[in-house]
């Protein structure tokens, strides 16, 4: 089982050691809509756990099942109490992260969603990337140091084995809390070198690494940001045929991850 946050250095260490001797076990799909997650718990045939060992009253959902040799668990933060929308965004993301790590003690992290990408960076509506960085465009706090705290830059679990089995696209990742586009979000994106733009995994990274549980960002591509439709007409437009792509490719990582070790990825 993976750490959890708890222990000393040495003690982490020595489990993350033992963890990488042996085949993965259990992973944990993280997925911030109802639409990204249902093809994915029907391929894998996973079954809702009504007896969660989440907080009482939160509507966070857990699916869980068997594959091959590896237990797969499947959290999507649920719909909005109040709202009764998808509850999307960075807040629902690191809470539900925190909590799934907690309970489920995973191998592996997969943050899988949807994402708006960038033309002029190479991407394409339905375009699946393997994401090799990680950082925020919205979190903009100019004093020294903070401001890199503030964009919190981070490297994904190096997985090159797989990229090159499965022929993905990769690039980097940036992390808002809004669907649209600012110019000071635009600037932001820009400095992070980002071909793909979601609003949950930046959030999933820091939270991973606080637990020191190994996190891989799958990434499908609905909109492009940089194109001449609208983002919010695209997304939806595109929605249904990408999440089904998504699917596919999920499928082919697990697939690829079974049998073998994290530093075989």
């Amino acid at each position: 089982m993976a750490p959890h946050g708890e222990g000393s250095d040495a003690s982490v260490e020595a489990m993350v050691a033992q963890v990488e001797k042996h085949p993965i076990s259990s992973i944990l799909i993280i997925i911030a809509m109802q639409t990204e997650a249902l093809p994915v718990v029907n391929k894998f045939q996973l079954i809702e756990n009504p007896h969660s060992s989440f907080p009482k009253g939160v509507p966070w959902i857990h699916y869980h099942g068997a594959y091959k040799d590896i237990i797969i668990n499947l959290v999507w933060p649920g719909k909005d109490l109040t709202f009764g929308v998808d509850s999307v965004g960075t807040i629902s993301a690191s809470l539900v992260t925190y909590a799934s790590i907690q309970a489920l003690q995973p191998d592996l992290i997969i943050n899988a969603g949807t994402a708006g990408g960038f033309k002029e960076k190479g991407a394409a509506i339905g375009d699946v990337f393997l994401v090799s960085h990680v950082a925020f465009h919205d979190r903009r706090i100019p004093i020294p140091v903070f401001d890199l705290y503030g964009v919190g830059l981070r490297q994904t679990y190096s997985t090159p084995n797989l990229l090159k089995a499965l022929n993905l696209k990769t690039g980097k990742l940036s992390t808002g809390d809004s669907l649209d586009m600012s110019p000071h979000d635009e600037a932001s994106i820009t400095a992070n070198d980002a071909t793909v733009k979601d609003m949950e995994g930046a959030a999933v990274a820091y939270v991973a690494e606080l637990l020191k549980v190994p996190a891989i960002f799958v990434k499908a591509v609905t909109d492009m940001v940089d194109g001449e439709k609208p983002t919010a007409e695209e997304f939806l437009q595109n929605l249904a045929a990408v999440t089904a792509t998504l699917e596919e490719v999920v499928t082919q990582v697990i697939d690829f991850i079974s049998g073998k070790c994290l530093p075989e990825l």
